[in-house]
């Protein structure tokens, strides 16, 4: 599959699997809007890309509607009602991997539940059995396992291996399996079946809630069915920030959503005149410094955030806090740590409904924990919770944990509509950053922002660096200038490194075109109709 396409009237998806983007493809053909494309593509994502999301995780939507109207679809999961910080009385902090990791309720498919009561109303009718059966064929009858998840499961098999369920849907004959190898989720298959003709509340309220909900038990999560019952997607305003090219959105706490503005509105302000040079790569690092150090004081649970997000996003705030930026010199850099495995998908249709989506279960194949009679693969977001009682994001039964997603959205001035984003935990805002003004303020094509060289400040996949890592292919002037003004610079072998994310980007044009672009640092691409 291409990673770029364009020219399309009908539709167009983006995402880092291919089978995903021709799922979304088939849907559009189909007359499908783009909302239900991307209902199709999230579950396609979960059956054949595990090691980055399933639907044991949790989604957040940005939709743009024909009228223009942008709403957040939001599902996330809330801690259980038995994750109780005596639970974790003999750890000094969480575990990353396990049933006790698994605490937090999956939020996804409440979110394509409601996401698809909004696809009704812009016209979408095909039903559900439709949008779920590309991704029942690819869980039953196999599919081929991607260099990344072979080299993932390989580097982490140690801790994988012997989690509940794990080693029966991810191993080949207790190993990790080579790329090309086919795997098969049957479980999984059997879940989306039941789905397909149940309804996505069963996943919550009926035959799959009691099953999850005794495996839950039966390993030792803190989730309970009546969690499970619970639970609700929720719609919200998403956060905007105008800047010179347009109104930028993202999704509020608790997503980092606040962040990835904040970047993109302190940037707008440095005037910085070229791509890819010092002032491009160094502006854009200090303006998220100063992004992460306002997060990590301020992103938490709705409910208990310490001050209103859209405080940070007014232009006198901006204005004010563009200035502790020295155009020359390094800040000290604390390095915060957000660590996660994501996918980023994006769709629009020739109605001008545009959809950005983001789908993780946290770390590479989260909990690890593996649901046997319904084949769902929990996350380990909850790790993501203090167990230091006075923490901005202490556990707490009911809470909402610290989420690293957040799915962008740009509507221009010169009338286009740009849906983006990436999976990487912290690189997320850095990586959004860094194709946006890319693309929009220096012009480069689509499909040359997604490709040119990034970089990536702080801590994500495991690594234990903290410093600026940069893409061997960066001019060796510009690293000379940012080792002068004092970052911590370290060149990576690879000139395409996972690390640096898996972006995406569909854009819908003033006149009706439509196009779309993926990283080819992940495994998919981008089709349209």
């Amino acid at each position: 599959m291409d990673l770029y396409t364009s020219g399309h009237r009908r539709g167009v998806a983006a995402a880092p699997h291919a089978a995903a983007a021709e799922a979304g493809r088939l849907i559009l053909a189909e007359g499908g809007n783009a909302i239900e494309a991307m209902v199709a593509m999230a579950a396609v994502i979960a059956a054949v890309y595990p090691h980055m999301n399933h639907v044991g995780g949790d989604g957040f939507w940005l939709v743009r509607e024909r009228s223009g109207k942008v709403r957040a679809v939001m599902a996330p999961g809330r801690a259980g009602a038995n994750a109780r910080r005596e639970l974790y009385r003999d750890h000094e902090a969480i575990p990353a991997r396990g049933p006790l990791a698994a605490l937090t309720v999956p939020g996804a498919v409440s979110g394509w539940a409601l996401a698809l009561e909004a696809a009704k109303a812009q016209g979408g009718r095909l039903p559900l059995s439709t949008l779920l059966e590309p991704a029942i064929r690819h869980a039953r009858d196999g599919y081929v396992v991607t260099r990344s998840q072979a080299a993932l499961t390989a580097a982490k098999l140690a801790e994988l291996k012997d989690v509940p369920g794990f080693a029966a849907a991810f191993l080949a004959d207790g190993k990790a399996p080579e790329a090309g190898a086919t795997l098969k989720q049957p479980a999984f298959a059997a879940t989306l079946d039941q789905l397909a003709h149940a309804g996505l509340t069963d996943f919550y309220r009926g035959d799959v809630a009691r099953e999850i909900a005794a495996d839950l038990e039966r390993v030792g999560s803190p989730v309970t069915r009546a969690d499970l019952e619970k639970h609700k997607a929720y719609v919200a305003e998403p956060l905007t920030v105008a800047i010179g090219t347009g109104t930028l959105y993202n999704a509020p706490p608790p997503t980092q959503g606040i962040a990835s503005l904040i970047i993109l509105g302190l940037f707008d302000r440095l005037g910085v005149r070229e791509a890819e040079g010092f002032d491009h790569v160094h502006g854009l690092v200090e303006a998220t410094k100063r992004a992460f150090l306002l997060r990590d004081r301020l992103v938490t649970d709705p409910d208990r955030l310490p001050a209103p997000p859209e405080r940070f996003l007014d232009p006198a705030w901006l204005d004010a806090e563009v200035t502790r930026i020295d155009r020359r010199k390094a800040a000290k850099w604390p390095a915060p740590y957000g660590e996660g495995d994501t996918v980023w998908m994006g769709a629009a249709d020739h109605d001008g409904n545009v959809v950005s989506y983001i789908q993780s279960i946290y770390w590479e194949f989260g909990s690890a924990v593996v649901l046997p009679s319904t084949g769902v693969l929990m996350q380990n977001r909850g790790a993501s919770f203090s167990l230091d009682p006075k923490a901005l994001n202490a556990l707490a039964p009911g809470r909402l944990p610290f989420h690293t997603l957040n799915p962008a959205l740009a509507v221009l001035r010169d009338g286009r509509v740009m849906a983006y984003g990436t999976m990487g935990g912290d690189g997320q805002p850095q990586t959004q950053a860094a194709v946006f003004t890319r693309h929009v303020h220096f012009r480069q094509p689509l499909a040359e922002a997604l490709d040119a060289p990034r970089w990536l400040l702080g801590r994500t996949w495991g690594s234990t660096h903290t410093n600026l890592r940069l893409e061997s292919r960066f001019s060796a002037g510009v690293v000379d200038r940012l080792l002068s003004a004092g970052h911590d610079v370290e060149i990576l072998d690879e000139s395409y490194s996972d690390t640096m994310g898996h972006a995406g980007a569909v854009v819908l044009h003033q006149n009706g075109t439509l196009e779309a672009g993926h990283d080819p640092r992940a495994d998919g691409g981008a089709a349209g109709v």
